[in-house]
């Protein structure tokens, strides 16, 4: 159930209005290394998780789910207000590595670990 409801997130992602360009003009993503890749791309993969971070940890359902392990809706839903935050990190890495590679990389390795970040990072944060 999960993953449909991410492919359908992606959905809403992928016709969302670009919010800006990431990548400094001056650099040709063809000449970057891909420290500087990392460097451009590092930041907003922060950005994104966090804001995921903070829209799952205040959603009223947000004990229910921990309890229960079961914290992927809540990490679905907080697609909506976290849009423009993942839509640079996805257009970004199409700048960085070519077109669709954006997509591929959120529907891929981001939400592979993405339920197991959120997890630990509102536990680490509870702990303080």
């Amino acid at each position: 159930m999960m993953l449909g409801a991410l492919v359908g997130a992606s959905l809403v992602i992928s016709v969302a209005v670009e919010t800006g360009r990431s990548v400094p003009d001056s650099l040709s993503p063809t000449t970057m290394s891909m420290q500087q890749k990392n460097s451009v791309l590092r930041p907003l993969v922060r950005s994104a998780t966090e804001c995921i971070v903070r829209a799952v940890s205040t959603d009223a359902r947000f004990g229910d789910a921990m309890k229960t392990g079961k914290v992927g809706e809540l990490i679905v839903d907080s697609m909506t207000p976290c849009l423009s935050q993942v839509r640079s990190m996805i257009d970004a890495y199409d700048r960085l590595f070519g077109d669709g590679s954006g997509e591929a990389f959120f529907m891929g390795p981001y939400l592979a670990v993405l339920p197991n970040v959120v997890t630990k990072q509102v536990r680490g944060a509870a702990a303080e």
